[in-house]
């Protein structure tokens, strides 16, 4: 049962292989039919998949295979015309073929799948040379396989290898044939209680591999005397014609001989063996979890060279000209380009060329063509391009989507297209090639066009947009207006179109892949729709952006650009930020608004503007700082915090520090909802009047407690607000809390967890306290100190011991508060 088993996968995943190109092939033959070699290509096909069937015992695919077998040999010897009827038939038998070995790949058997016989009495018309559609209502249920080929049987001697074989596998198919009628009968004689008399013939099914081929010699060696039997008929015939002229056609049908016995068995039997052991060499089918966690182990492999690049960099800067440094960099450098290397290779391990989705399109727009009664020509170019699995998977639907749109509301009806000037046949091209990280798909053809104003007054009608935005609408961003749910151009609902819901899926699926589309169209000239999306999901390039103090990573595959501007570049429109972008005018979004992150620096003379595209959407992000660019593994971030919008997964950053990872289509959503203003912003910084001492708000901070109190009774006298930290560290968190603001601070230098050296740099970091005064009050007195002090920011320093009175004096000139005494 086991061995079965394996046979059969074996024969499903050869068969798939197989039929996968079928369909291109078949299409390429209408247009083609002279092409003897295409034809022997198919023609082998069919054969191949009705031998092993027939091995397996699949009677209704068997039975199926050999009347289009039988068809498409009548092809190949010039008798039979292949006109698009037959080719119909031909295509159905296709998709029949398809179907039986899904159901054989779901159940392990084709009994109950499908009737084929219809199919099978059009190939029989076919083969008598009457028309499809006038096939009689009768149904073979068995195949034969002697009948046809029998009328004109070529002496061995005369065949080519091809034929060779498959005269050997018409033999074993007839022997396997004999076999299963013979166990078929002892089964019926054992089921009535009658005893069966052995025959002494082995089954075949039974036999080793070396029996196989000695059953195969032993049936060649019975043709080859048939052969010389019909020969001896043959010359009598031809000397005795007069008496025999009615028998001389049926010797001729059935006559051609061989020379010599020997040469086509020497010359085929190594020939089959040894064209399967090079396709066994040249693939090794390999489970794809096991490439998944690979790819697992790499992006780990990815996240530690990241971490030694940062170690190596800290090394470097506090031991410069050490001599260990030059051997370290090349130990290094060597393990990130072997790294590098290595994920490269792994990642094309994953690829498969976007051939497998290119395939299926000829077929569609063949069948596309005849029930629209238009001309269409489908021209694929760049198949070979390589694209990630999972990407692979998920681009197939879109472009379905896309063709038949090109096909139904592009390509005009030949007579259309003649009184326009261009040539009845309409083109669709389709191309694939890479761009840096990307691949790019056009889609072209040489049809009517978009009709901007037509989009637009379509759109109003059906409510998706006002009048107001389609008259403030450009071209292009009419032409996008195809992807909006439920917007359809088509007088009524076909079987192609007037759903409204293609496109819809087209921009939905782009955007999963962080991919972008762009429409490009002339009036009467035609269409072109550019896909750009990333060659893989697993391992990406990302642009890292700071928002305060949390960073950000954002997908390189959707960042258009980035810009630098001004505050005062930035408009308010109907209570949203904008910002005109040479000739677009771009929606604003603070990404802290986004996210609500507390804003604790304020906007220096400076923002920087990450404009985001996705599908046809595009947004600009305001951010505080472009950290760079860095090489990221998307990492899922758990059952527990999975689900958060705006957020696609983590990160491991080469310091160590866990940065999460931007949904782009989740933000494009999430903006329309912020009205936040970057004026608003600047509004609430603006520094708030005060009219008396305790709006004044003084931070204390060190960790001795007599220390504080001191300070605070010294400060009593002027009536200001104290807040007291205990440590820099809780200081620091104090005031990026951002509740309480802050006029001054008093801080120690010698303090645990953090030192007020330290948090007076930190402070210092941010806009907002940047001219806020600090103040030392230390024992630490020398030069040094002082000057570490100043390097750092400190306003003032102040040694212990001091007076109450200086300590007040000090603060409140700083705060420019007056002091009456």
């Amino acid at each position: 049962m086991d061995e079965f088993q394996e046979i059969l996968e074996d024969f499903l995943i050869e068969a798939f292989e197989m039929i996968e190109q079928l369909d291109n092939d078949l299409i390429e033959l209408e247009s083609t039919p002279e092409d003897l070699d295409l034809l022997n290509r198919i023609f082998r096909v069919a054969h191949t998949i009705k031998g092993s069937s027939s091995f397996l015992n699949f009677d209704v695919l068997t039975h199926l295979t050999h009347h289009m077998e039988d068809v498409l040999n009548k092809a190949r010897r010039g008798e039979l015309v292949i006109t698009p009827d037959v080719m119909d038939v031909v295509l159905e038998s296709t998709d029949k073929m398809k179907a039986l070995l899904e159901h054989i790949k779901e159940t392990g058997s084709d009994e109950g799948a499908l009737d084929v016989g219809p199919t099978v009495q059009r190939l029989e018309a076919v083969l008598r040379g009457e028309s499809p559609s006038e096939a009689a209502a009768q149904e073979t249920c068995e195949p034969e396989p002697q009948p046809e080929p029998a009328e004109e049987e070529k002496d061995l001697s005369e065949m080519s290898e091809e034929e060779v074989e498959a005269e050997i596998e018409r033999l074993l198919a007839q022997r396997q044939e004999e076999d299963r009628k013979r166990r078929e009968a002892k089964r019926k004689a054992e089921a009535a209680g009658e005893t069966v008399e052995e025959t002494g013939e082995k089954d075949i099914a039974e036999m080793s591999e070396e029996e196989v081929e000695a059953e195969i010699e032993r049936l060649l060696k019975e043709r080859q005397e048939e052969d010389r039997k019909r020969r001896e008929a043959k010359k009598k015939a031809e000397e005795e014609a007069a008496a025999r002229a009615t028998e001389t056609p049926a010797a001729q049908e059935t006559a051609p001989a061989p020379q010599s016995a020997p040469k086509p068995k020497t010359e085929t039997k190594p020939a089959a063996p040894k064209e399967r052991k090079a396709s066994v060499e040249q693939t090794i089918r390999v489970d794809v979890k096991r490439l998944d966690d690979l790819m697992n182990l790499i992006g780990e492999l990815v996240l530690g060279k990241n971490r030694l690049l940062k170690i190596y960099d800290d090394v470097e800067e506090r031991y410069e000209g050490e001599q260990f440094l030059e051997e370290l960099n090349q130990v290094v450098s060597s393990i990130s380009l072997v790294t590098t290397d290595l994920q490269i290779a792994v990642m094309k391990t994953r690829m498969l060329p976007i051939g497998k989705v290119f395939n299926k399109f000829p077929r569609m727009v063949r069948d596309l063509s005849r029930e629209l009664h238009k001309e269409i020509e489908l021209v694929i170019s760049g198949e070979e391009t390589e694209l990630d699995k999972s990407i692979v998977e998920e681009i197939g639907d879109p472009l379905v989507h896309i063709i038949r749109n090109s096909c139904d509301h592009g390509i005009e009806p030949p007579e259309e297209r003649v009184k326009m000037g261009k040539p009845p046949k309409g083109t669709v091209q389709l191309k694939a090639y890479n761009e840096g990280n990307h691949i790019i798909i056009e889609i072209v053809d040489d049809g009517k066009g978009l009709d901007a104003d037509m989009l637009k007054m379509k759109a109003v009608e059906k409510g998706l947009i006002s009048e107001k935005e389609a008259d403030q609408m450009s071209d292009k961003e009419a032409f996008m207006l195809i992807f909006k749910p439920g917007f359809s151009t088509a007088a009524k609902v076909t079987n192609v179109s007037g759903r409204g819901v293609g496109m819809d899926v087209v921009k939905s699926n782009i955007e999963k892949l962080n991919g972008i589309i762009e429409i490009d169209s002339e009036k009467g000239k035609g269409t072109t729709l550019k896909l750009k999306i990333p060659l893989t999901l697993a391992i990406i390039q990302s642009l890292l952006v700071s928002v305060q103090e949390e960073y950000y990573a954002v997908p390189l595959a959707s960042v258009l650009e980035t810009v630098r501007i001004t505050p005062d570049e930035i408009q308010s429109v109907e209570g949203r930020s904008v910002l005109r972008l040479r000739d677009e005018v771009l929606p604003l979004v603070h990404l802290a608004d986004l996210f609500d992150v507390e804003r604790v620096f304020s906007m220096g003379e400076h923002a920087y503007v990450v404009i985001i595209g996705l599908a046809e959407s595009k947004l600009g992000l305001i951010v505080d700082s472009l950290v760079g660019q860095e090489e990221i593994v998307i990492k899922s971030l758990g059952e527990y915090l999975k689900g958060i919008e705006g957020i696609a997964g983590a990160t491991i950053r080469g310091d160590g520090r866990v940065t999460l990872i931007v949904d782009v289509g989740a933000l494009m959503d999430m903006a329309k909802s912020v009205k936040s203003s970057m004026q608003n912003l600047e509004a609430t910084e603006a520094k708030r009047e005060k009219s008396q001492p305790s709006d004044y708000n003084i931070l204390v901070v060190d960790d001795s407690k007599t220390d504080r109190t001191i300070m605070r009774k010294a400060l009593e006298p002027l009536g200001v607000t104290i807040t007291e930290a205990t440590n820099g560290v809780e200081a620091l968190n104090i005031m990026k809390d951002g509740s309480k603001s802050f006029d001054a601070a008093l801080v120690d230098i010698e303090m645990p967890r953090m030192d007020g050296y330290t948090l007076a740099s930190e402070i210092r970091k941010f806009n907002k306290f940047k001219n806020m005064p600090l103040i030392a009050v230390t024992s630490r007195t020398s030069r040094s100190d002082r000057l570490r002090g100043v390097e750092v920011g400190m306003t003032e320093y102040i040694t212990k011991p001091y007076t109450p009175e200086y300590l007040m004096n000090v603060v409140a000139r700083n705060i420019n508060l007056n002091v009456e005494q």
